[in-house]
């Protein structure tokens, strides 16, 4: 099976050496003339003189033509920012398309302007910074070559302003709030635009209609006319002050109060290699994780959103695959306080990138948690053109502990280590792309069968996508900083999807999708099997329709309640076989009203039967108030003692945004799975760039008579200071 995989690979790594895809698209920068406002108006000297990028190419609905959306951008700099203004003028009349003032908004349900910038020129990494057509501002770090993760945070100001025939998106970027390499005189650099009346998605440099615009093996050339500007000293002090109450009405204890004080900082010891340390961290103004219905057999899967953990988060958190991840950041620190940390992350060079993170972790007496220390090491090397090489190191720390003979005391490990290697295939052009991984662990009380092995190369095209992926997951491997659900397996999926592009003005494309998921003992005896039919149709203006079938097979591995909710469980050794079909739909994005329909029916465990429906409906009052209701409902029908099952999940979300710097979010989530009602809401005033006033309040209630279970109440204050 690994063989014709690693030849594969091989024989297009020979070929990856290719000259960069978009190489003839230049736009020479130059050092600003005159001083410039950011208020959104084109009339300082500086971009009269400026060079402009223009004549963008549609990416969608087809990538075979130029845009018929007229844009505009110039580009200058001086010694502490880099400026850009983008004139986006309208083909049609009518109102813009946005969600709300809210930073960070959905890509697909906002008229849009974004900058992609290759600091490093190494197709990998990078910046992403724009606007919705109302101002709300878009700011993420770029990885895996076209990926973009929005829950990065910086220093930076912009402004949008709008007449009938334009808006136009100004900004300002500090040096100091990114990354690039001393001396660097190109960066890669695309400009992506979305424009909801006309559906039409657009880019400066051609982007191929299968990736997203952010890809960075399609971008163009920044030319500076000198090196960027060294900013001196680039220290961030960014402290915090807490106060609070929380009180458990179920167990009759009085209010717990709450009063904290602790600081972040952020040094960059070069331009590109940067310093997070970290003392008495609190995340009370992260999102709440919104709750699903659980009827999975393994534990659900979560992201990061702590800020500490996002900057170079890439090389920690994107080692291995989605089920099989040897360090996953959430272990640390969300029910035990975190005393420090430290991380050391950044670019050595255009082809070396270094991580290294400490954190200490308290302990806590009631569980008899010892004190523990979390130490990774990654290193990652380019190779060829886009392609590169990974190893990570994790290890885990209990000190000062000794296991406990008694047998109503818990017992945690003295230590847990892993080590991985990774190889991530990526063509020049993106057309073909992969990884193969090992990785094992170190335990004291696991030995052998503890080494992990996957790989998947994926091709695809504008109509063709072909893809393989299999994994093998010894019984023993054991990351307790990771998150790999499922042990003991051979697994292998395939994929194979066609897209037909018909000439008629209804619908855009349509095409069938196989995709089949097998797993295996290590004897090789099969265990699980889903295999899914489904056939697309994308309409011209943007809705979508999936059909499907798909058939399972189960023989369960460890006893399970088929409803998740603390009845009887199936035995071990049964085996389960079921058919159904299913179909979803999603509105067209440019409509004041959206929604997104899903429905599933057929068989389930025991011979039983499962009707699923879920699905969101919302409505925005652009640009300041958005309403979001989704929903999930499912009806399972098994023998006794089950019998007849129902679960709602219903979670309708309030989105308030006076201005683009001060932002209310209300949402309520009834889950009958869990009997439970959640209610929670955020106040946000961003009162400076990066800093920010949090009024947190949450309370969970039981559903049959709203009687309060817990409530809480956190005001947090923060300040983004650079020295």
């Amino acid at each position: 099976m690994r063989h014709p995989l690693i030849t594969l690979f091989c024989l297009l790594s020979v070929s990856l050496w290719a000259q960069k895809k978009n190489e003839s698209y230049q736009l020479n920068l130059h050092r600003a003339s005159s001083p410039i406002k950011i208020d959104g108006i084109l009339d300082e000297e500086t971009w009269r003189k400026a060079e402009v990028a223009t004549d963008f190419y549609m990416v969608l609905p087809m990538d075979t033509s130029a845009a018929r959306v007229r844009t505009e951008v110039r580009m200058s700099y001086d010694d502490e920012h880099l400026y850009l203004i983008a004139t986006c003028f309208h083909l049609l009349p009518g109102r813009y398309f946005v969600e709300s003032l809210r930073r960070d908004f959905t890509f697909g349900k906002n008229d849009n302007f974004l900058l992609f910038m290759d600091t490093f020129e190494d197709q990998t990494n990078g910046f992403s910074f724009g606007a919705n057509a109302a101002g709300a501002q878009w700011d993420g770090i770029m990885y895996e070559g076209g990926k973009v993760d929005l829950s990065w945070d910086n220093k930076w100001t912009s402004v949008v302003t709008k007449d009938d025939e334009k808006w136009v998106f100004e900004a300002a970027i500090p040096f100091k709030s990114i990354r690039y390499k001393k001396g660097i005189t190109q960066w890669g650099i695309n400009f992506s635009r979305l424009d909801l009346k006309t559906t039409e998605k657009s880019s400066w440099a051609p982007v191929p209609r299968q990736f997203p615009t952010a890809s960075l093996a399609y971008t163009g050339t920044l030319n500076w006319d000198e090196a960027p500007p060294q900013v001196g000293p680039n220290i961030s002090l960014i402290p915090y002050a807490l106060g609070g109450g929380s009180k458990n009405f179920t167990d009759g204890t009085s209010t717990t109060y709450k009063k904290e004080i602790g600081m972040d900082a952020k040094v960059a010891v070069t331009s590109s290699l940067n310093l997070d340390l970290t003392v008495n961290p609190d995340f009370s103004q992260v999102d709440v994780d919104r709750q699903v219905t659980n009827l999975d057999r393994y534990e659900l899967f979560f992201p990061e959103r702590r800020q500490f953990f996002l900057e170079n988060g890439d090389l920690f958190a994107n080692f291995g695959y989605a089920n099989i991840r040897p360090f996953f950041s959430r272990r640390i620190g969300l029910n035990v306080p975190i005393q420090y940390g430290a991380r050391f992350s950044g670019k050595i060079n255009k082809n070396w990138r270094v991580g290294a993170m400490d954190m200490q972790t308290a302990d806590v007496e009631s569980q008899n948690l010892p004190r523990q220390n979390f130490a990774v090491m990654a290193l990652q090397r380019r190779v060829f053109s886009r392609s590169n090489i990974g190893m990570i190191f994790i290890n885990k720390k209990s000190l000062n502990y000794e296991p406990s003979d008694d047998p109503a005391v818990p017992v945690y490990s003295q230590y847990n280590r892993n080590i991985g290697l990774e190889y991530n295939l990526a063509s020049s052009n993106n057309v073909w792309t992969g990884k193969i991984l090992g990785l094992k662990s170190f335990s004291p009380d696991k030995k052998d069968k503890d080494f992990t092995h996957a790989a998947n190369l994926q091709y695809s095209t504008r109509r063709w996508l072909l893809s393989w992926q299999h994994e093998v997951v010894g019984q023993n491997y054991n990351p307790e900083v990771g998150y790999v659900p499922r042990r003991n397996y051979v697994k292998i999926n395939p994929i194979a999807q066609y897209l037909f592009f018909p000439k008629g003005k209804l619908i855009l494309s349509h095409g069938p999708k196989i995709t089949s998921t097998y797993f295996y003992n290590p004897s090789f005896k099969q265990t699980d099997n889903e295999s899914i039919f489904s056939y697309a149709i994308t309409f011209r203006k943007q809705s979508v329709l999936n059909v499907y079938g798909m058939h399972d097979y189960v023989q369960l591995l460890q006893a399970f309640d088929p409803t998740n909710s603390g009845k009887d469980s199936l035995s071990v050794g049964t085996r389960h076989w079921w058919n159904s079909v299913g179909a979803d739909f999603t509105s067209m994005p440019q409509s004041i009203f959206t929604y997104a329909l899903s429905t599933r029916y057929g068989g389930y465990y025991a011979n039983g039967t499962r009707f699923n429906i879920g699905g969101e409906v919302g409505y925005r009052f652009q640009p300041y108030m958005s309403l979001l209701v989704t929903f999930n409902y499912n009806d399972l029908r098994l023998p006794l003692p089950w019998g007849e099952t129902k679960f709602w999940l219903v979670g309708p979300k309030l989105d308030v945004t006076m201005t683009n710097k001060l932002f209310f979010t209300a949402y309520a989530q009834y889950n009958q799975q869990l009997k439970n009602v959640n209610l929670n809401t955020r106040l946000q005033w961003r009162y400076k760039p990066a800093s920010d006033l949090f009024i947190v309040y949450t309370d969970n209630y039981f559903p049959e008579n709203f009687v309060v279970k817990t409530r809480a109440l956190v005001v947090k204050l923060t300040y983004w200071w650079n020295i």
